[in-house]
């Protein structure tokens, strides 16, 4: 992978020595140390408090002391995959997840509630239910939000973010009735006598995002609503708050389109670019891309693009994955597919040969299969031993396929957070083979490297409750989700959500591991991960936030 242009500004004045119980480097060596000294954003020496000390006198250094005390500091972590600005734009919506609501009049109340305090004409939107987890085990109906209100847009957003529940006025005002044909790539779903339900998924949530929404087209879902740009700082402001909380401190966005790519310079010019930001842009772009000379990595150490995102097939929590059988669940739904196989093939061959990374959501086995096959064949044409490919989500990959994702050197970046809110609801939608969802163990037997991310805002920004998530593989509900040896290490996961995240956005050289000439990047934490029971790793908070070399963030 490229290197990025040198970026030598740091926030940093004062160079430091932090004392802690433990530093855990996340290093090839996994090294534990007592301390670390940092000076100008980066880490100019870590081990024994001798070690550091000798190290500050060699370079003239009074470092000020830090004595975090019974802490443990961690690499910072980094979401290779998350939605920062719909993150942040959902966060002024209604909360009606699992913590908040477990069943559809719940739901309704929540949703009453804002719709009172909400000036008059302004939309209602919620966000975070799984019908599964819900008492009904089922979507709410139009009918139900029409009890919110009948005289504005009322939204309620599936936890999968691929679509939800409207009102029959939201219907009304975009001329949707029981006769209007589904859109490529989307749907409108109706009851046994044809009368619509008020469910929509994926491209039919265009009468929402409008012009730049989900067209297959647009090569995939893009549901970020528009805001006025202001409003849209302020939500990227909001998240980045919320990552910070979480001891985050890189990102790869996953989808990034001209509002993202806008939102993100405006940032980094106003100097409010308080974490250090990947950016996949979705595939429609590539072509301009290319056009423009984007032809690898480039920016600088907070802001930088990272290569293409791409959609193979939708999502298993909102059941449009594609299962061409149909879901055990429901056999009249297939889900579907973004693209035909040759036209993604040579969507990813054109990338490749460009030397461009790609990072593909694929769920299913079929799409899963597409996705891997284009890979071998571009890298037929053009081999490249550190190209990178990646495959996000990759729910449910046959042990064949995994297999050939090792020899292809493709990483899977998962989302553990997927299956401990919801993991119940993929083995009732697609029935046993659901319980290998994020088969982690499977990959680390195969020799593949992979990566854990949260996917905000479909999961909040939590790595520990990620990283406890993969070690146990209990879901919130208290089922465990497959075998043992689908589990792994604390120290794996760890790893995943660490420097195996900054291999995955191209970053290792300076990010992702505590090492000697390294971004100062890191996590307080209250307790040791390595160390707890995996059932007692999320109950860590994080105490405090650094990025290079300062407290961004403190509990």
């Amino acid at each position: 992978m490229r290197k990025l242009t040198p970026f030598d500004r740091s926030a940093q004045t004062t160079p430091r020595l932090l004392t802690a119980r433990a530093i855990h480097t996340a290093d090839a060596g996994a090294t534990t140390a007592a301390a670390m000294l940092t000076d100008r954003g980066r880490i100019l020496a870590i081990g024994s408090i001798d070690e550091c000390e000798a190290a500050a006198d060699r370079a003239g250094l009074a470092p000020e002391r830090v004595d975090l005390g019974d802490a443990v500091i961690v690499p910072g972590f980094v979401d290779a995959h998350a939605h920062p600005l719909m993150y942040g734009q959902l966060m002024t919506w209604v909360d009606c997840g699992p913590e908040k609501a477990g069943s559809i009049p719940e739901i309704v109340a929540l949703l009453q509630a804002a719709a009172a305090e909400t000036p008059e004409g302004r939309p209602v939107r919620g966000y975070g239910y799984e019908q599964r987890n819900l008492a009904e085990k089922r979507h709410p109906t139009r009918f139900e939000l029409d009890e919110v209100a009948t005289d504005r847009e009322v939204y309620l957003m599936n936890a999968s973010g691929h679509g939800g529940v409207v009102n029959s006025h939201t219907l009304a005002v975009n001329g949707v009735d029981r006769d209007t044909p589904n859109p490529d790539g989307g749907e409108f779903f109706r009851d046994a006598d044809g009368e619509l339900t008020g469910e929509l998924s994926d491209a039919a949530c265009n009468i929402l995002t409008g012009v730049h929404g989900v067209k297959i087209g647009h090569h995939g879902p893009n549901f970020h609503l528009a805001d006025e740009p202001e409003e849209h700082l302020r939500q990227l402001d909001a998240a980045t708050q919320r990552f910070l909380a979480g001891g985050v401190t890189s990102i790869g966005d996953a989808q990034v389109t001209r509002r993202e790519f806008d939102m993100y310079l405006r940032l980094a010019e106003a100097g409010r670019l308080e974490l250090r930001v990947s950016m996949y842009l979705l595939s429609h772009l590539l072509d301009e891309a290319l056009e423009m000379g984007l032809v690898g990595q480039f920016g600088n150490a907070h802001l930088s693009f990272a290569g293409i995102k791409l959609y193979a097939d939708g999502t298993l929590g909102g059941w449009t994955a594609y299962f061409p059988d149909g879901y055990v669940g429901d056999p009249c739904r297939t889900g579907q597919l973004y693209h035909e196989p040759a036209e993604y093939t040579a969507l990813i061959s054109k990338a490749h040969a460009a030397g461009l990374q790609t990072a593909t959501h694929a769920q299913s086995p079929t799409a899963i299969e597409m996705v891997v096959s284009a890979i071998e064949a571009a890298l037929a044409e053009r081999p490249d031993a550190d190209a990178r490919h990646r495959i996000e989500h990759c729910g449910l990959p046959t042990p064949e396929q995994i297999e050939r994702m090792a020899v292809s050197g493709i990483r899977p970046v998962n989302q553990t957070q997927h299956y401990f809110n919801w993991g119940e609801g993929v083995e009732e939608a697609i029935g046993t083979p659901g319980e290998r969802f994020n088969p982690l163990g499977e990959f680390e037997r195969a020799g593949v490297p992979f990566t854990i991310s949260s996917d905000a805002p479909v999961a909040e920004p939590i790595p520990l409750e990620a990283i406890q998530t993969a070690v146990t593989r209990v879901t919130r509900r208290g089922h465990k989700l497959g075998p043992d040896d689908l589990r792994v290490s604390a120290l794996a996961a760890l790893r995943a959500h660490t420097i195996e995240g900054a291999i995955s956005i191209g970053r290792e050289d300076d990010l992702g591991s505590l090492e000697v000439g390294k971004y100062a990047d890191f996590a307080v934490l209250s307790d040791d991960p390595l160390a707890v029971a995996g059932e007692d790793i999320a109950a860590i908070t994080v105490r405090e936030t650094w990025v290079d070399g300062e407290r961004r963030h403190r509990a």
